[in-house]
Protein backbone atom coordinates (compact mmCIF):
# COMPACT_ATOMS: atom_id res chain seq x y z
CA UNK A 1 0.00 0.00 0.00
CA UNK A 2 1.02 3.27 0.05
CA UNK A 3 0.20 6.10 2.15
CA UNK A 4 -0.63 9.34 0.24
CA UNK A 5 -0.18 11.61 3.30
CA UNK A 6 3.19 10.02 4.72
CA UNK A 7 6.46 11.42 3.67
CA UNK A 8 8.91 8.48 2.51
CA UNK A 9 12.97 8.99 4.20
CA UNK A 10 14.53 8.55 0.82
CA UNK A 11 12.23 11.61 -0.29
CA UNK A 12 13.02 13.86 2.28
CA UNK A 13 16.27 14.95 1.22
CA UNK A 14 18.53 12.41 2.12
CA UNK A 15 19.03 11.23 -1.57
CA UNK A 16 17.74 7.50 -0.76
CA UNK A 17 15.90 5.84 -3.51
CA UNK A 18 13.49 3.86 -3.02
CA UNK A 19 14.42 -0.35 -2.92
CA UNK A 20 11.76 -2.88 -4.67
CA UNK A 21 12.48 -5.43 -2.12
CA UNK A 22 9.49 -7.91 -4.21
CA UNK A 23 12.26 -8.28 -6.40
CA UNK A 24 15.69 -9.19 -4.58
CA UNK A 25 17.72 -8.93 -7.83
CA UNK A 26 16.88 -5.03 -8.39
CA UNK A 27 19.53 -4.61 -5.11
CA UNK A 28 21.85 -5.01 -7.91
CA UNK A 29 23.02 -8.04 -6.28
CA UNK A 30 23.64 -10.68 -8.31
CA UNK A 31 21.26 -13.64 -7.39
CA UNK A 32 22.10 -16.46 -9.72
CA UNK A 33 23.15 -19.91 -7.38
CA UNK A 34 24.49 -18.61 -4.41
CA UNK A 35 21.75 -15.99 -2.86
CA UNK A 36 19.12 -18.45 -3.97
CA UNK A 37 17.56 -19.07 -0.67
CA UNK A 38 16.14 -22.54 -2.54
CA UNK A 39 19.90 -23.26 -2.66
CA UNK A 40 21.02 -24.12 1.20
CA UNK A 41 17.51 -24.31 2.54
CA UNK A 42 18.51 -21.38 4.46
CA UNK A 43 18.50 -18.39 1.93
CA UNK A 44 21.90 -17.58 2.40
CA UNK A 45 25.40 -17.96 0.00
CA UNK A 46 26.89 -21.15 0.73
CA UNK A 47 31.14 -20.12 1.53
CA UNK A 48 33.20 -22.74 0.10
CA UNK A 49 35.34 -23.81 2.49
CA UNK A 50 37.47 -26.26 0.80
CA UNK A 51 38.59 -22.98 -1.25
CA UNK A 52 38.73 -19.95 1.33
CA UNK A 53 39.72 -17.96 -2.21
CA UNK A 54 35.93 -18.56 -3.33
CA UNK A 55 34.46 -16.63 0.37
CA UNK A 56 35.14 -13.26 -0.91
CA UNK A 57 35.18 -12.50 -4.39
CA UNK A 58 38.12 -10.77 -5.94
CA UNK A 59 40.02 -12.02 -3.10
CA UNK A 60 43.31 -13.94 -3.91
CA UNK A 61 43.83 -17.31 -2.14
CA UNK A 62 44.42 -17.38 1.16
CA UNK A 63 48.01 -17.24 2.49
CA UNK A 64 47.93 -19.03 5.58
CA UNK A 65 51.27 -17.88 6.76
CA UNK A 66 50.11 -14.46 6.58
CA UNK A 67 46.71 -13.98 8.22
CA UNK A 68 46.18 -9.96 7.01
CA UNK A 69 45.85 -11.93 3.62
CA UNK A 70 42.92 -13.98 4.90
CA UNK A 71 40.56 -10.89 4.75
CA UNK A 72 40.72 -9.87 8.12
CA UNK A 73 41.06 -6.19 8.75
CA UNK A 74 44.11 -5.75 11.34
CA UNK A 75 44.37 -2.17 11.00
CA UNK A 76 40.92 -1.49 12.81
CA UNK A 77 37.93 0.77 11.95
CA UNK A 78 37.77 2.16 8.78
CA UNK A 79 40.88 1.15 7.32
CA UNK A 80 40.60 0.82 3.45
CA UNK A 81 39.99 -2.93 2.21
CA UNK A 82 40.72 -3.42 -1.31
CA UNK A 83 38.46 -6.66 -1.06
CA UNK A 84 35.86 -4.86 0.04
CA UNK A 85 34.48 -3.65 -3.29
CA UNK A 86 30.48 -3.04 -1.94
CA UNK A 87 31.51 -1.34 1.09
CA UNK A 88 30.87 2.80 0.87
CA UNK A 89 34.06 4.18 -0.50
CA UNK A 90 34.78 6.73 2.18
CA UNK A 91 32.76 7.88 5.22
CA UNK A 92 29.89 9.90 4.35
CA UNK A 93 28.38 7.86 1.82
CA UNK A 94 25.47 5.79 2.83
CA UNK A 95 22.30 4.19 1.46
CA UNK A 96 20.40 1.11 2.48
CA UNK A 97 20.93 -0.51 -0.89
CA UNK A 98 25.00 -0.72 0.05
CA UNK A 99 24.17 -1.88 3.15
CA UNK A 100 21.17 -4.70 2.12
CA UNK A 101 23.76 -5.88 -0.21
CA UNK A 102 25.87 -7.19 1.97
CA UNK A 103 23.72 -8.89 4.13
CA UNK A 104 23.12 -12.15 2.00
CA UNK A 105 19.89 -13.07 4.77
CA UNK A 106 18.21 -9.85 3.72
CA UNK A 107 17.58 -12.11 0.05
CA UNK A 108 16.48 -15.28 1.47
CA UNK A 109 12.17 -15.67 1.38
CA UNK A 110 10.13 -16.92 4.35
CA UNK A 111 7.02 -18.95 3.57
CA UNK A 112 7.16 -17.88 -0.28
CA UNK A 113 7.67 -14.08 -0.07
CA UNK A 114 11.08 -12.03 0.29
CA UNK A 115 12.06 -11.71 4.36
CA UNK A 116 11.64 -8.36 5.88
CA UNK A 117 13.31 -8.53 8.85
CA UNK A 118 11.87 -5.99 11.29
CA UNK A 119 13.50 -7.82 14.67
CA UNK A 120 16.38 -5.79 14.59
CA UNK A 121 16.15 -4.90 18.73
CA UNK A 122 16.18 -9.03 19.03
CA UNK A 123 19.21 -9.38 16.70
CA UNK A 124 20.97 -7.46 13.68
CA UNK A 125 21.48 -10.04 10.77
CA UNK A 126 25.16 -10.27 9.50
CA UNK A 127 26.94 -8.72 6.15
CA UNK A 128 29.31 -11.05 4.54
CA UNK A 129 32.05 -9.26 5.65
CA UNK A 130 31.56 -11.09 9.39
CA UNK A 131 30.44 -14.03 7.90
CA UNK A 132 33.41 -14.14 5.20
CA UNK A 133 35.71 -13.34 8.66
CA UNK A 134 34.85 -15.97 10.83
CA UNK A 135 35.22 -18.10 7.53
CA UNK A 136 38.39 -17.17 6.86
CA UNK A 137 39.72 -17.20 10.66
CA UNK A 138 38.61 -20.38 11.12
CA UNK A 139 40.29 -21.71 7.78
CA UNK A 140 43.38 -20.23 7.83
CA UNK A 141 44.40 -18.74 11.59
CA UNK A 142 42.45 -20.82 14.25
CA UNK A 143 44.48 -21.01 17.40
CA UNK A 144 44.78 -20.51 20.84
CA UNK A 145 45.72 -16.71 22.16
CA UNK A 146 48.52 -14.61 24.62
CA UNK A 147 49.87 -18.44 25.69
CA UNK A 148 51.29 -20.50 22.52
CA UNK A 149 54.59 -19.60 21.32
CA UNK A 150 53.72 -20.60 17.68
CA UNK A 151 53.22 -18.80 14.71
CA UNK A 152 49.64 -19.00 14.76
CA UNK A 153 49.39 -18.47 18.38
CA UNK A 154 50.88 -14.91 17.63
CA UNK A 155 48.80 -13.97 14.58
CA UNK A 156 45.22 -14.78 16.63
CA UNK A 157 46.86 -12.97 19.76
CA UNK A 158 47.03 -9.88 17.21
CA UNK A 159 43.67 -10.57 16.27
CA UNK A 160 42.30 -10.65 19.42
CA UNK A 161 43.60 -7.66 21.00
CA UNK A 162 43.05 -5.53 17.13
CA UNK A 163 39.64 -5.91 18.18
CA UNK A 164 39.65 -4.98 21.41
CA UNK A 165 41.57 -1.44 20.23
CA UNK A 166 38.61 -1.64 17.96
CA UNK A 167 36.21 -1.46 20.36
CA UNK A 168 37.87 1.33 22.05
CA UNK A 169 38.10 3.61 19.08
CA UNK A 170 34.77 2.85 18.09
CA UNK A 171 33.50 3.53 21.94
CA UNK A 172 35.97 6.33 22.15
CA UNK A 173 37.84 4.42 25.39
CA UNK A 174 40.79 5.83 26.40
CA UNK A 175 42.70 3.06 25.69
CA UNK A 176 42.45 -0.85 24.42
CA UNK A 177 42.87 -1.93 28.00
CA UNK A 178 39.45 0.04 29.86
CA UNK A 179 37.85 -2.53 27.23
CA UNK A 180 36.85 -6.39 28.54
CA UNK A 181 35.66 -9.07 26.42
CA UNK A 182 32.30 -10.53 27.76
CA UNK A 183 29.49 -12.82 26.38
CA UNK A 184 27.44 -9.31 25.90
CA UNK A 185 25.54 -6.80 27.76
CA UNK A 186 24.12 -9.10 30.56
CA UNK A 187 26.94 -11.13 31.00
CA UNK A 188 28.98 -7.37 31.53
CA UNK A 189 26.34 -6.16 33.95
CA UNK A 190 26.34 -9.32 35.90
CA UNK A 191 30.19 -9.04 36.17
CA UNK A 192 30.11 -5.19 37.08
CA UNK A 193 27.63 -6.18 40.12
CA UNK A 194 29.88 -9.15 41.13
CA UNK A 195 33.09 -7.67 41.16
CA UNK A 196 32.20 -3.60 41.74
CA UNK A 197 29.10 -4.21 43.31
CA UNK A 198 30.41 -6.88 45.71
CA UNK A 199 32.96 -4.59 47.29
CA UNK A 200 31.29 -1.22 47.19
CA UNK A 201 27.67 -2.37 48.12
CA UNK A 202 26.21 -2.29 51.62
CA UNK A 203 23.16 -2.23 54.08
CA UNK A 204 21.31 1.29 53.03
CA UNK A 205 23.04 1.88 49.69
CA UNK A 206 20.67 2.66 46.90
CA UNK A 207 20.80 1.33 43.33
CA UNK A 208 18.87 3.61 40.88
CA UNK A 209 16.85 1.62 37.71
CA UNK A 210 14.61 3.24 35.69
CA UNK A 211 11.43 1.40 35.06
CA UNK A 212 12.00 1.00 31.60
CA UNK A 213 15.21 -1.06 31.60
CA UNK A 214 15.53 -4.33 30.41
CA UNK A 215 15.55 -7.70 32.68
CA UNK A 216 19.38 -7.57 32.43
CA UNK A 217 19.56 -4.51 33.74
CA UNK A 218 17.54 -4.96 36.63
CA UNK A 219 17.93 -9.16 38.42
CA UNK A 220 21.75 -8.77 38.33
CA UNK A 221 20.72 -5.55 40.87
CA UNK A 222 18.42 -7.44 42.50
CA UNK A 223 20.68 -10.97 43.53
CA UNK A 224 23.70 -8.63 44.76
CA UNK A 225 21.05 -5.96 46.60
CA UNK A 226 20.01 -9.12 48.34
CA UNK A 227 23.64 -10.25 49.36
CA UNK A 228 25.07 -6.92 50.15
CA UNK A 229 21.36 -5.68 51.83
CA UNK A 230 21.52 -2.46 49.37
CA UNK A 231 18.59 -1.76 47.66
CA UNK A 232 16.96 -1.40 43.55
CA UNK A 233 14.81 1.79 43.78
CA UNK A 234 12.75 2.39 40.24
CA UNK A 235 12.92 5.76 38.73
CA UNK A 236 9.16 6.17 37.83
CA UNK A 237 8.13 7.00 34.10
CA UNK A 238 6.21 9.72 32.21
CA UNK A 239 3.32 8.89 30.30
CA UNK A 240 5.46 9.27 26.92
CA UNK A 241 7.91 6.87 28.38
CA UNK A 242 10.73 8.93 29.61
CA UNK A 243 12.77 8.88 32.53
CA UNK A 244 11.22 11.52 35.16
CA UNK A 245 13.99 13.34 35.44
CA UNK A 246 12.33 15.64 38.48
CA UNK A 247 11.52 11.77 40.67
CA UNK A 248 15.21 11.07 39.23
CA UNK A 249 16.82 14.30 40.99
CA UNK A 250 14.06 13.78 44.16
CA UNK A 251 15.38 9.97 44.31
CA UNK A 252 19.74 10.61 44.19
CA UNK A 253 21.22 11.27 47.30
CA UNK A 254 23.81 10.07 49.64
CA UNK A 255 22.98 6.92 50.00
CA UNK A 256 22.96 6.51 45.59
CA UNK A 257 25.75 4.37 44.67
CA UNK A 258 24.77 3.42 41.38
CA UNK A 259 22.63 4.35 38.56
CA UNK A 260 21.77 2.19 35.70
CA UNK A 261 20.51 2.97 32.81
CA UNK A 262 19.80 2.42 29.25
CA UNK A 263 21.13 4.37 26.77
CA UNK A 264 17.84 3.49 24.47
CA UNK A 265 15.10 1.58 25.61
CA UNK A 266 14.26 -1.91 23.60
CA UNK A 267 10.83 -1.66 24.03
CA UNK A 268 9.95 1.72 23.95
CA UNK A 269 12.82 3.35 21.86
CA UNK A 270 13.52 6.27 24.92
CA UNK A 271 17.15 7.70 24.63
CA UNK A 272 17.42 9.54 27.89
CA UNK A 273 19.59 12.39 28.34
CA UNK A 274 22.19 10.29 29.62
CA UNK A 275 25.17 12.76 30.00
CA UNK A 276 23.12 15.13 31.89
CA UNK A 277 22.07 11.93 34.23
CA UNK A 278 25.59 11.08 34.49
CA UNK A 279 26.87 14.28 35.91
CA UNK A 280 24.14 14.59 38.18
CA UNK A 281 24.65 11.58 39.93
CA UNK A 282 28.51 11.85 39.84
CA UNK A 283 27.35 14.82 42.41
CA UNK A 284 26.13 12.74 44.69
CA UNK A 285 29.15 10.12 44.06
CA UNK A 286 27.68 7.61 42.54
CA UNK A 287 28.24 5.44 40.00
CA UNK A 288 27.05 5.20 36.41
CA UNK A 289 26.84 1.78 34.05
CA UNK A 290 24.82 2.42 30.75
CA UNK A 291 23.33 -0.10 29.18
CA UNK A 292 24.16 0.51 24.99
CA UNK A 293 23.25 -2.81 23.77
CA UNK A 294 20.28 -0.79 21.68
CA UNK A 295 22.26 1.86 21.07
CA UNK A 296 25.77 1.38 19.63
CA UNK A 297 24.04 0.23 15.88
CA UNK A 298 21.87 3.48 15.87
CA UNK A 299 24.13 6.13 16.51
CA UNK A 300 27.97 7.13 17.57
CA UNK A 301 29.16 6.70 21.32
CA UNK A 302 31.73 8.76 22.99
CA UNK A 303 31.97 7.03 26.79
CA UNK A 304 34.23 9.91 27.62
CA UNK A 305 31.92 12.44 26.51
CA UNK A 306 29.57 10.69 27.96
CA UNK A 307 31.42 10.59 31.56
CA UNK A 308 30.18 6.97 32.10
CA UNK A 309 32.27 4.84 34.47
CA UNK A 310 30.74 1.60 32.51
CA UNK A 311 29.24 1.34 29.30
CA UNK A 312 28.46 -2.52 27.83
CA UNK A 313 27.24 -3.74 24.46
CA UNK A 314 26.58 -7.07 22.74
CA UNK A 315 28.25 -7.61 19.66
CA UNK A 316 24.86 -9.66 18.14
CA UNK A 317 22.91 -6.30 18.45
CA UNK A 318 25.93 -4.76 15.91
CA UNK A 319 25.79 -7.34 13.28
CA UNK A 320 28.55 -9.06 14.75
CA UNK A 321 28.46 -12.74 16.04
CA UNK A 322 26.28 -13.85 18.83
CA UNK A 323 28.27 -14.37 22.25
CA UNK A 324 30.60 -11.68 21.99
CA UNK A 325 30.15 -8.13 23.71
CA UNK A 326 32.35 -5.85 25.42
CA UNK A 327 32.15 -3.94 28.60
CA UNK A 328 34.39 -0.62 29.14
CA UNK A 329 34.83 1.07 32.50
CA UNK A 330 36.90 3.92 33.83
CA UNK A 331 40.58 3.04 34.07
CA UNK A 332 41.05 3.80 37.61
CA UNK A 333 37.74 1.27 38.27
CA UNK A 334 38.86 -1.09 36.66
CA UNK A 335 41.72 -1.38 37.97
CA UNK A 336 40.20 -2.11 41.47
CA UNK A 337 37.91 -4.80 40.41
CA UNK A 338 39.00 -8.20 41.82
CA UNK A 339 38.22 -11.00 39.39
CA UNK A 340 34.81 -12.87 40.04
CA UNK A 341 35.98 -15.79 37.52
CA UNK A 342 39.49 -17.89 38.14
CA UNK A 343 41.28 -20.08 35.78
CA UNK A 344 43.80 -19.80 32.85
CA UNK A 345 44.40 -16.59 31.17
CA UNK A 346 43.64 -14.37 34.34
CA UNK A 347 46.64 -15.29 36.63
CA UNK A 348 50.27 -14.10 36.82
CA UNK A 349 51.76 -17.06 38.84
CA UNK A 350 50.02 -19.79 40.61
CA UNK A 351 50.89 -21.81 43.34
CA UNK A 352 49.13 -23.58 46.00
CA UNK A 353 50.45 -21.19 48.58
CA UNK A 354 49.13 -18.01 46.77
CA UNK A 355 48.05 -16.91 42.98
CA UNK A 356 48.66 -13.34 41.89
CA UNK A 357 46.60 -12.29 39.02
CA UNK A 358 47.28 -10.35 35.45
CA UNK A 359 46.82 -7.16 35.00
CA UNK A 360 43.38 -5.61 33.83
CA UNK A 361 41.52 -6.21 31.28
CA UNK A 362 43.13 -9.75 31.54
CA UNK A 363 42.24 -10.82 35.03
CA UNK A 364 38.20 -10.37 34.11
CA UNK A 365 38.44 -12.94 31.62
CA UNK A 366 39.39 -15.82 32.72
CA UNK A 367 39.67 -19.08 29.95
CA UNK A 368 39.58 -18.72 26.34
CA UNK A 369 37.39 -16.43 25.05
CA UNK A 370 35.67 -16.23 22.05
CA UNK A 371 38.14 -15.39 19.94
CA UNK A 372 36.12 -16.16 16.38
CA UNK A 373 33.58 -13.65 17.77
CA UNK A 374 36.15 -11.33 18.26
CA UNK A 375 37.04 -11.08 14.87
CA UNK A 376 33.68 -11.36 13.67
CA UNK A 377 33.29 -8.48 16.17
CA UNK A 378 36.28 -6.29 14.56
CA UNK A 379 34.48 -6.85 10.79
CA UNK A 380 31.36 -5.61 11.96
CA UNK A 381 32.67 -2.88 13.69
CA UNK A 382 35.05 -1.76 10.10
CA UNK A 383 31.65 -2.63 8.12
CA UNK A 384 29.77 0.10 10.00
CA UNK A 385 32.65 2.56 10.45
CA UNK A 386 32.45 2.13 6.72
CA UNK A 387 29.75 4.06 6.67
CA UNK A 388 28.76 7.89 7.79
CA UNK A 389 27.14 6.88 11.21
CA UNK A 390 25.53 10.78 11.20
CA UNK A 391 23.69 9.66 7.84
CA UNK A 392 22.98 6.73 8.72
CA UNK A 393 21.29 8.42 12.33
CA UNK A 394 19.35 10.77 10.26
CA UNK A 395 18.11 8.07 7.79
CA UNK A 396 16.75 5.96 10.78
CA UNK A 397 15.25 8.96 12.22
CA UNK A 398 13.23 9.68 9.14
CA UNK A 399 12.49 6.01 8.52
CA UNK A 400 10.94 5.77 11.81
CA UNK A 401 8.89 8.95 11.45
CA UNK A 402 7.37 7.20 7.89
CA UNK A 403 6.78 4.17 10.23
CA UNK A 404 5.03 5.83 12.70
CA UNK A 405 2.73 7.94 10.26
CA UNK A 406 1.92 4.81 7.98
CA UNK A 407 1.38 2.77 11.07
CA UNK A 408 -1.10 5.32 12.42
CA UNK A 409 -3.72 4.39 9.51
CA UNK A 410 -3.87 0.60 10.85
CA UNK A 411 -7.53 1.16 12.36
CA UNK A 412 -6.93 -0.11 16.00
CA UNK A 413 -3.27 0.26 16.42
CA UNK A 414 -1.82 2.03 19.41
CA UNK A 415 1.77 2.73 19.76
CA UNK A 416 3.24 2.34 22.48
CA UNK A 417 5.54 5.17 24.29
CA UNK A 418 5.91 8.43 22.57
CA UNK A 419 9.28 9.87 24.00
CA UNK A 420 10.60 12.33 21.21
CA UNK A 421 13.86 11.33 21.63
CA UNK A 422 14.40 7.70 20.40
CA UNK A 423 15.59 4.83 17.83
CA UNK A 424 13.37 3.33 16.02
CA UNK A 425 11.60 1.19 17.95
CA UNK A 426 7.67 0.67 17.40
CA UNK A 427 6.09 -1.12 20.03
CA UNK A 428 1.70 -1.65 19.03
CA UNK A 429 -0.90 -3.08 20.22
CA UNK A 430 -3.61 -4.11 17.85
CA UNK A 431 -7.40 -4.00 18.68
CA UNK A 432 -8.97 -7.26 18.91
CA UNK A 433 -5.78 -9.15 18.22
CA UNK A 434 -3.02 -11.25 20.89
CA UNK A 435 0.46 -10.22 20.05
CA UNK A 436 1.38 -13.84 19.20
CA UNK A 437 -1.46 -14.16 16.60
CA UNK A 438 -0.15 -10.76 15.12
CA UNK A 439 3.46 -11.90 15.26
CA UNK A 440 2.16 -15.15 13.21
CA UNK A 441 0.19 -13.39 10.88
CA UNK A 442 2.98 -11.29 9.75
CA UNK A 443 5.54 -14.57 9.33
CA UNK A 444 2.95 -15.89 6.61
CA UNK A 445 3.85 -12.85 4.78
CA UNK A 446 7.98 -13.09 5.58
CA UNK A 447 7.30 -10.55 8.09
CA UNK A 448 10.03 -10.84 11.35
CA UNK A 449 8.68 -9.07 14.35
CA UNK A 450 9.06 -9.84 18.26
CA UNK A 451 6.13 -10.60 20.66
CA UNK A 452 5.90 -10.86 23.82
CA UNK A 453 7.13 -8.83 27.24
CA UNK A 454 10.40 -8.07 25.26
CA UNK A 455 12.45 -9.07 28.78
CA UNK A 456 11.16 -5.34 29.97
CA UNK A 457 7.73 -6.41 32.01
CA UNK A 458 7.98 -3.23 34.33
CA UNK A 459 8.70 -1.17 31.12
CA UNK A 460 5.18 -2.49 29.82
CA UNK A 461 3.56 -2.72 33.16
CA UNK A 462 3.90 1.07 33.05
CA UNK A 463 1.46 1.43 30.10
CA UNK A 464 -1.22 -1.94 31.68
CA UNK A 465 0.20 -4.04 29.30
CA UNK A 466 1.52 -7.69 29.77
CA UNK A 467 3.10 -8.06 26.30
CA UNK A 468 2.80 -6.11 23.36
CA UNK A 469 3.99 -6.51 19.31
CA UNK A 470 6.84 -4.33 18.58
CA UNK A 471 8.65 -4.10 15.18
CA UNK A 472 12.36 -2.91 15.44
CA UNK A 473 14.29 -0.98 12.22
CA UNK A 474 17.79 -0.53 11.14
CA UNK A 475 19.86 1.06 9.17
CA UNK A 476 19.40 -1.83 6.16
CA UNK A 477 15.55 -1.62 5.90
CA UNK A 478 13.23 0.61 3.49
CA UNK A 479 9.89 2.09 3.61
CA UNK A 480 8.69 -0.56 0.95
CA UNK A 481 9.16 -2.87 3.98
CA UNK A 482 7.40 -0.72 6.11
CA UNK A 483 4.29 -0.30 3.76
CA UNK A 484 4.42 -4.26 3.47
CA UNK A 485 3.95 -4.31 7.54
CA UNK A 486 1.52 -2.06 7.16
CA UNK A 487 -0.61 -3.81 4.83
CA UNK A 488 -0.34 -7.03 6.15
CA UNK A 489 -1.83 -5.66 9.44
CA UNK A 490 -4.61 -4.06 7.76
CA UNK A 491 -5.56 -7.65 5.95
CA UNK A 492 -5.00 -9.18 9.55
CA UNK A 493 -8.30 -6.40 10.62
CA UNK A 494 -9.54 -6.95 7.66
CA UNK A 495 -9.57 -10.81 8.39
CA UNK A 496 -11.20 -10.40 11.81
Amino acid sequence: MTTPDVVRPEAAGLGIPRLDTARPEATGLDMTGAARPEATGLGMPSLDTARPEAAAPGMPPLDTARPEASGLDMAGPGAARPDMAQRPAMPGVFSPEAARADVPILHRTVNGHPLVWLDNGATTQKPRQVIEALGAYYGAANSNIHRGAHTMAREATEMYEAGRAAVASFLGAPAPESIVFVRGTTEAINLVAQTWGRDNLGPGDDILVPVLEHHSNIVPWQLIAKETRARVVPIPLTPEGEIDQTAYADLLSSRTQLVALSHASNVLGTVPPVKEMTALAHRYGAKVLVDGAQAVAHFPVDVQDLDADFYAFSGHKLFAPTGIGALYAKPEILESMRPYQGGGNMIDSVDFGKTTFAPVPHRLEAGTGNIGGVVGLLAALNWLSGFDRNAVAAYEEGLMAYAQQAMATVPGLELVGAAPERIAVLTFTLAGQDPGTIADWLDRDGIAIRAGHHCAQPALAHYGLESAARASLALYNTSQEVDQLVASLRQLQQAA
